[in-house]
């Protein structure tokens, strides 16, 4: 009996740290066409605000997988669906590697952005199910630390190869390798029960977020999901805009050496993994209004410096604490979902938001686009301003209203 406990547990181990891994690579090409674009919109003689198309078609495909991420797990497992996921994600960065013309990438950003929310989605919906709330932060530190060597490896692949493509030919290798690791630890990776029709209360109350099959429009529909997908449609439309455009409003808009340039938007998500971390390691000691409320006052304060900069220092110091202050946000908005909306209905809004948080990462990096070129680059930081202060008025909604059912 011991050794079957520590067989379990040593299984259990090995899977978290692969899940970490997997958000590593996950986090990877977070800046790559951020750093990339000003090189790549020259070499096909693109307007600034084509990158718009790209995010809008990864979008779709992250939507797609992530909204119904609760009913693929059913179906197919977690570990096979990851094996898929990392596979399709390395054909697409190849793709993008050989790409021959823009609306050819623009494909390969769907076909990207689908595995990117069969990954984000499915390993967000286990950890909530089979780990605590710390170990959620660790999650999506490692997003952070991909994040954070993203626009390092983009800058590397310029600087040897005077070409943007190395870098994905490097990022779907990766995800080869990825895939064979979910494959070899596949039998481990814990299936949902498919209950029968008739479930007894005693049941009911063992059964995980991954064994339910309620209605996805049930869970649509209820008030509390809705706020939820407001929210993490504001957060990561905030996350992506800065880590997108912070480069390219730095070297196009301020001046800055594209070098320098490089170093202070590695600097966002360097500062955002150390959040995350510290996040992790207080996860325990914090109760989890008293971070998301202090996380969420911090960043719209760097926000504002950002936006402020009367001195190139101020904007760059804005940038680092919206990074950290951004950090333990999302994975505690997570965490806390089963909280929020209860548990039959978790892994249902675990999904909805994954897929709420993919058009917000994409409609809104879109709109700051549009605007920079129509207006001014310096619509950049007003924007994440208002995104954040958004998102803080309907956090406080959210604790202090009490939603219908």
């Amino acid at each position: 009996m011991q050794s079957d406990f520590i067989s379990k547990t040593r299984a259990k181990g090995n899977l978290l740290i692969l899940a970490y891994i997997a958000f590593v690579g996950l986090g990877l090409p977070v800046s790559l066409i951020g750093v990339a674009w000003p090189t790549l919109r020259r070499e096909l003689s693109l307007p600034l605000d084509a990158l718009g198309l790209l995010l809008i078609s990864s979008t779709i495909g992250y939507l797609i997988s992530s909204f119904i991420i609760a009913r693929l797990i059913s179906r197919f497992g977690i570990g096979s669906l990851l094996i898929f996921s990392s596979l399709l994600s390395a054909a697409a960065f190849i793709g993008y590697a050989v790409a021959p013309s823009w609306y050819f990438i623009i494909v390969m950003g769907g076909l990207s952005g689908f595995g990117s929310g069969v990954i984000d989605a499915g390993l967000n919906t286990y950890l909530a199910a089979e780990y605590d709330e710390g170990q959620m932060q660790w999650l999506h530190a490692s997003f952070g630390l991909g994040a954070t060597l993203s626009p390092l490896i983009m800058a590397a692949s310029l600087a040897l190869f005077a070409s943007w493509r190395p870098a994905y030919i490097f990022l779907g290798m990766l995800m080869v390798l990825m895939a064979i690791g979910f494959y070899l630890t596949l039998p481990a990776w814990k299936r949902p029960k498919q209950p029968s029709t008739e479930v007894s209360e005693s049941e009911d109350s063992e059964r995980g977020l991954m064994d339910y099959n309620t209605s996805l429009w049930e869970t649509l529909l209820r008030m509390v999901t809705l706020i939820s997908i407001l929210m993490f449609l504001l957060y990561t439309g905030a996350e992506f805009t800065l880590g997108n455009w912070t480069y390219t409003l730095f070297t196009e808009g301020r001046g800055v050496s594209p070098q320098l340039a490089g170093l202070w938007a590695s600097g966002f998500w360097a500062t955002f993994t150390f959040g995350r971390v510290v996040a992790g390691l207080y996860a325990h000691r914090i109760r989890l209004n008293i971070m998301m409320y202090g996380a969420l006052v911090l960043a719209l304060l760097g926000a504002i410096l950002f936006w402020w900069n009367p001195v190139a220092l101020v904007g760059v110091v804005g940038v680092f604490i919206v990074g950290f202050a951004m950090a333990p946000i999302f994975p505690g908005l997570v965490s806390s979902t089963s909280t929020r909306v209860g548990q039959r209905h978790a892994g249902n809004t675990i999904g909805i938001q994954i897929s709420a948080a993919g058009l917000g990462g994409a409609l809104l990096p879109a709109l700051a686009g549009f605007l920079a070129a129509r207006i001014s680059l310096e619509t950049i930081p007003l924007m994440l301003s208002v995104s954040l202060l958004g998102l803080l008025i309907l956090y406080l909604f959210s604790t202090r209203i009490k939603l219908a059912d």
